[in-house]
């Protein structure tokens, strides 16, 4: 059985200045979790996690997502060995987001298309809005049909 355990919602005061872990999952089970690198800060991915992923997560020290498209849920690294092991989790003031401050195994990658981050493209703003997006990394950090083989593309159309 799990030593983590979540609190139930019982009042603002509780939610945002309490010490009590009271996490608010959305009508799918679902609260979103940013993950950046422990030391460069670069945002790595935006992933979700149910209560066993964020249970897991704080249990294991490795994180832990849920797939929305293959509606699984899944060990960051498990198949690339890219492990993302968490150096800091955090919560947000009304408990309904997570931010995992990690270092990564293997390549140094996040990514499932072979970038170090899935946030490889800049989307052009103001005098440039409407261009082209722009890529901000210049090559991949592993070859995704070398480590993840056949694989199913989590990405769907």
């Amino acid at each position: 059985m799990s030593s983590i355990s979540f609190h139930p919602r019982q009042s603002l005061e509780q939610v945002e200045e309490g010490c009590m872990l009271a996490p608010k999952f959305g009508v799918d089970g679902l609260v979103p979790c940013v993950t950046t690198d422990a030391t460069s800060h670069e945002v790595l991915m935006l992933g979700w996690m149910n209560a066993e992923a964020l249970r897991r997560t704080l249990e294991t020290g490795e994180a832990h997502y849920f797939s929305r498209s293959r509606q699984v849920m899944w060990r960051k690294g498990a198949t690339s060995g890219l492990v993302q092991n968490v150096v800091e989790a955090r919560i947000d003031d009304d408990q309904d987001a997570i931010w995992l401050r990690v270092e990564i195994g293997g390549a140094g990658a996040s990514c499932h298309v072979g970038y170090r981050s899935c946030f490889y493209r800049a989307i052009p703003t103001v005098e440039n809005a409407g261009d082209p997006l722009m890529f901000t990394e210049s090559a991949k950090t592993f070859d995704p049909v070398a480590v993840y083989g056949d694989a199913p593309n989590p990405t769907l159309l």
